[in-house]
C-alpha cells in the first residue's frame, strides 16, 4: 500500500534564511531541499501559486494577467520571483536541438542533431552526452533555461510516429543513453526534462488511449528505462504524458507519480505536465502533478484560480502546495539554473563547431544493414554515379513535431500540411545538407548526377550503365500522427525495384523514422539506414558510402519482415480517429467526444526483440544488427557468477581496415522460458589484426524479475544462459553462470 507522502505527514521546514549550514539541515533532506524549503517559507501563497502553472507564449496574450511582455515565442514560460532571486523558467523544445517549429521566432536557427534513434544506434553514451552538451549550450545562448529533452519511451510498435524522438526498444540501452544526454544538457546549468512519463507508446488518440499493462511488466520495461535514465542523468524535471495508464491519466496517476517516482525512486525534482495533459485540479495535485505547463492548451486553467480556491478551502493542503514549489526549486537548484540565470539577450552559438558534433553523431549512428559482395564502400575510381530520389540534391529529411529544429542553412524543402493532427505545428522539412554536393566533393573526378525519381522509367534509364547508383528513400514521421503503413510512401518501393532491375550496383539509403518494409531487399546488394541524419547528414552519408568512415551503428529497434510480425499489426483506434477527423473537416461531428479506448500489450515486458524470440518470429534485421567494412571475431569467454554476473572475452579485428565493434551481452535464466535480455555491451575500436580483452558487468535488474509481493527486484538462484553476439540473435559465444538469490529495492 502507498503510505502518506512526506508533505501530508509533516510541514515543509521553514528556516529563517536560504543559506543553511549542513548542521542546520532538516534530517533526511539534501542541501538543495533545505535551501528550497527556506525560500518557500518566505513566499506568499500567491507567489507559490505563480510557480505551479506556466504559460504557452503563442496564446498567452489571451490569458488575463499573463506577463506577455516578458515572453518570447517558445514552448513555455513561468514567471520568477525576483525578490527571492528565483529566475523565470524559459522553456524550449526538445531532444534534437532548440526547436522553432513553424518559425515563431523569425530567423532563429539552431543546430539539428540526428534523430534520437540514430543516437541510440551508436550504443555510445559519449555521443549522447556530447549531443546533450551541444544543444544545452545553444538553449542557454538563446536565453532558455529549460529544455524539454530526454525522450525515453520504449518503441513497442514500429509505426509509432514519434519513434524517431526516442531511443529504441531496450530499457537498458534507452535508459543509459537518455541519462547521458540529460547529463550533457544540464552541464550548461539548465534543466532538462525526461519524458513522457509514461507509456506514451502511440500518437493515435494519445489524449484518450488507455495503456493496459500489469505492474511487473511495466517495471521491467518502460519504467526501467526511465529509472535508469533518472539515476544516471538526474533530470531537474519529469514530464508526464498525455495518455492514461490502467485507467488514470498519466498526469494524475497516483501509482506513477507518488508511488513509483517519488516514493520508490525518491525523485526530488518536479513533475511538469505535457502541454494540454492536465484534466483536473484536486486529483492532479494530490496525485503528484507539481506544475501545469502551457496552461492555455488545457480545457481550463486548472492550476491557476481553481487551485488557489482549492488550497484556500483546504481540499488541497497548503503543505502539498509547499511540496510542489519546493520540488520546482530543487530542480532549479540542483541543475544550476537557480544560481546561473540565463541572459535575456541572445548570443550566437559556435554553429561550425556544433555542426561537427551533429556530424559525428550521424556517422556513428548510421547502420549498414546489408552489403553483399563488398558493394560498399563505393570505389573512388567510379566514373559515373547516379543519385535518385529523396531530394538528395538539396538536403536530408527531418522528423516533424515539437522536436523539429529549424536548422542552420535553412530549409531547402518545406511542405505545409493541409490536414491531420500535426498540421498546426509541423511541416515536412529537409535540412540543407546536400548528399549530392557531399558526394561530388568526395568523388571530384566522377560525374555525379541527380534524378528526382518521380518518373520511374526515367530513373531506370539514368541508372543504366552507371558505375554506382544510390537511391535515397524517405519516410516522414511526426508527433501527433502514427504511420498507417510500414511500406515506403509515394510508390518508392516500385522506384527501387525499377532502378535495381536496371543496374545491379544499386545501394538504397533509408531516411526514415523507424523500420520500413523492404520487398526489394533481395534485388539490391547494399542498404544503409541513415535515420533522420541531422545538420550534417549529407556529409555523414557520403563519408559512410565511400569508406572514409567505417560504419559502426547497430539497430536499437527490430526491423520486421512483414507487418504482421509485431504485436500490433495495425494502429489501435486509427479508423475511429480518422472517421472523427473526416467528420470534423466536413463540418459535422466536431462535437463528438470519444471515450477512452484501451490498448492491450500482450508482449508485457518482452518488448521488441524479446517478443520476436518468444514468439519464434524471424525479423528482417534483428535488434543490435549492423555491418562493418571489416570483420570481428570473439573468443576465450570467461564467466563469473555468484552475487553478480561479469563476462570477459577477446574481440579481434579479423579484417583489413580499422573499425569499431559493439559486442553485446544477452542473458536469460536457464529453463525459465524467458527471452534473452540485453544486459550490457561494449564499444571497441581496433586496427586490423588487433585484439582487445573486453569485460562487461551485467545490470542486475536485467537479471531479475520484478516481484510485486516483495516489493522489489528478485534474482532467482540458479543457472543463467549467457550469449555474446553481434546482435540479439547471434550466438557466437555462449556460456553459463550460476547466480545466488538476491533482492533489490524497487
Amino acid at each position: 500500500m502507498f503510505g502518506a507522502p512526506a508533505w501530508a505527514a509533516e510541514g515543509v521546514p521553514a528556516p529563517a534564511t536560504t543559506a543553511v549550514s549542513a548542521s542546520a539541515q532538516a534530517p533526511g533532506r539534501t542541501p538543495a531541499q533545505t535551501r528550497a524549503a527556506g525560500l518557500v517559507a518566505q513566499m506568499t501563497r500567491e507567489e507559490k501559486l505563480s510557480l505551479v502553472h506556466g504559460y504557452f507564449p503563442p496564446w498567452a496574450d489571451r490569458t488575463p494577467g499573463a506577463p506577455v511582455a516578458e515572453m518570447i515565442p517558445s514552448a513555455g514560460y513561468v514567471p520568477g520571483i525576483p525578490r527571492l532571486g528565483i529566475p523565470a523558467l524559459r522553456e524550449s523544445d526538445a531532444s534534437l536541438g532548440v526547436a522553432n517549429q513553424v518559425e515563431q521566432r523569425k530567423g532563429d536557427v539552431a543546430t539539428a542533431l540526428p534523430s534520437s534513434l540514430a543516437t541510440a544506434a551508436t550504443f555510445d553514451p559519449e555521443i549522447a552526452h556530447a549531443g546533450g552538451v551541444m544543444i544545452g549550450s545553444e538553449a542557454r545562448s538563446k536565453t532558455f533555461n529549460v529544455l524539454l529533452a530526454g525522450g525515453v519511451n520504449l518503441t513497442r510498435d514500429p509505426w509509432n510516429g514519434r519513434n524517431f524522438e526516442y531511443l529504441g526498444e531496450d530499457p537498458l540501452l534507452a535508459g543509459t543513453l537518455a541519462g547521458a544526454h540529460i547529463m550533457g544538457v544540464q552541464s550548461n546549468n539548465i534543466v532538462s526534462t525526461i519524458k513522457h512519463f509514461a507509456f506514451n507508446s502511440q500518437e493515435t488518440g494519445r489524449m484518450i488511449m488507455d495503456a493496459r499493462l500489469d505492474e511487473a511488466s511495466l517495471r521491467e520495461s518502460d519504467l526501467l528505462a526511465f529509472q535508469i535514465a533518472i539515476e544516471r542523468g538526474h533530470p531537474g524535471s519529469v514530464m508526464c504524458a498525455y495518455n492514461r495508464i490502467n485507467g488514470d491519466y498519466a498526469c494524475e496517476n497516483d501509482f506513477l507519480l507518488n508511488q513509483v517516482l517519488k516514493r520508490d525512486w525518491n525523485y526530488p525534482g518536479w513533475v511538469m505536465s505535457d502541454w494540454g495533459a492536465v484534466h483536473s485540479t484536486e486529483k492532479a495535485a494530490i496525485n503528484g502533478l507539481d506544475q501545469a505547463s502551457g496552461q492555455e492548451l488545457d480545457r481550463a486553467l486548472f492550476f491557476a484560480a481553481p487551485l488557489a480556491e482549492a488550497v484556500a478551502a483546504g481540499r488541497v493542503p497548503e503543505a502539498r502546495l509547499d511540496d510542489m514549489v519546493t520540488r520546482i526549486l530543487v530542480g532549479m537548484i540542483e541543475t544550476g539554473a537557480m544560481d546561473h540565470p540565463v541572459s535575456t539577450t541572445a548570443e550566437t552559438p559556435d554553429y561550425a563547431a556544433h555542426a561537427e558534433v551533429a556530424q559525428r553523431a550521424a556517422e556513428a549512428g548510421i547502420v549498414l544493414l546489408k552489403n553483399d559482395a563488398g558493394a560498399l564502400p563505393l570505389m573512388a575510381t567510379a566514373k559515373r554515379i547516379v543519385l535518385i530520389g529523396g531530394h538528395a540534391d538539396v538536403g536530408v529529411l527531418s522528423g516533424g513535431g515539437s522536436s523539429q529544429v529549424r536548422s542552420v542553412g535553412g530549409a531547402p524543402v518545406e511542405i505545409p500540411l493541409t490536414s491531420g493532427a500535426a498540421s498546426s505545428f509541423a511541416r515536412v522539412t529537409w535540412h540543407a545538407s546536400s548528399p549530392l554536393n557531399a558526394i561530388k566533393a568526395t568523388a571530384p573526378d566522377a560525374e555525379v548526377v541527380f534524378v528526382s525519381g518521380t518518373d520511374h522509367a526515367a530513373a531506370a534509364r539514368a541508372a543504366r550503365g552507371a558505375d554506382a547508383v544510390v537511391v535515397f528513400a524517405t519516410q516522414w514521421t511526426t508527433e501527433a500522427q502514427d504511420v498507417e503503413t510500414l511500406s515506403l510512401p509515394d510508390d518508392q518501393d516500385a522506384l527501387i525495384a525499377a532502378v535495381a532491375a536496371a543496374n545491379p550496383h544499386t545501394t538504397v539509403v533509408l531516411e526514415t523514422g523507424g523500420p520500413v518494409l523492404m520487398p526489394w531487399i533481395d534485388a539490391v546488394p547494399a542498404v544503409v539506414q541513415a535515420w533522420y541524419p541531422g545538420q550534417r547528414g549529407g556529409e555523414a552519408i557520403a563519408r559512410i558510402l565511400f569508406g572514409q568512415v567505417n560504419p559502426s551503428g547497430r539497430l536499437p529497434i527490430t526491423f520486421p519482415r512483414s507487418a504482421d510480425q509485431p504485436p500490433r499489426p495495425t494502429v489501435p483506434g486509427l479508423e475511429a480517429m480518422k472517421a472523427h477527423d473526416e467528420a470534423s473537416n466536413a463540418g459535422s461531428g466536431s462535437s463528438i467526444v470519444f471515450a477512452p479506448f484501451p490498448v492491450e500489450y500482450p508482449e508485457g515486458s518482452d518488448v521488441g526483440y524479446r517478443w520476436y524470440e518468444r514468439e519464434g518470429r524471424a525479423p528482417l534485421f534483428p535488434f543490435g544488427h549492423g555491418l562493418s567494412y571489416t570483420s570481428f571475431q570473439y573468443g576465450d569467454l570467461r564467466v563469473e557468477g555468484g552475487s553478480g554476473l561479469t563476462v570477459s572475452f577477446n574481440v579481434t579485428n579479423t579484417g583489413d581496415r580499422e573499425g569499431t565493434d559493439v559486442p553485446q551481452l544477452y542473458v536469460a535464466a536457464d529453463g525459465s522460458g524467458h527471452a534473452r535480455r540485453l544486459a550490457g555491451w561494449s564499444r571497441v575500436t581496433l586496427k586490423p589484426g588487433e585484439s582487445h580483452r573486453v569485460t562487461i558487468t551485467a545490470e542486475p535488474r536485467i537479471l531479475a524479475e520484478y516481484d510485486t509481493s516483495t516489493p522489489g527486484w528478485r534474482i532467482a538462484a540458479g543457472p543463467y544462459r549467457v550469449h555474446i553476439g553481434h546482435d540479439a540473435l547471434d550466438n557466437e559465444l555462449g556460456g553459463e553462470a550460476t547466480l545466488s538469490s538476491q533482492t533489490l529495492k524497487p
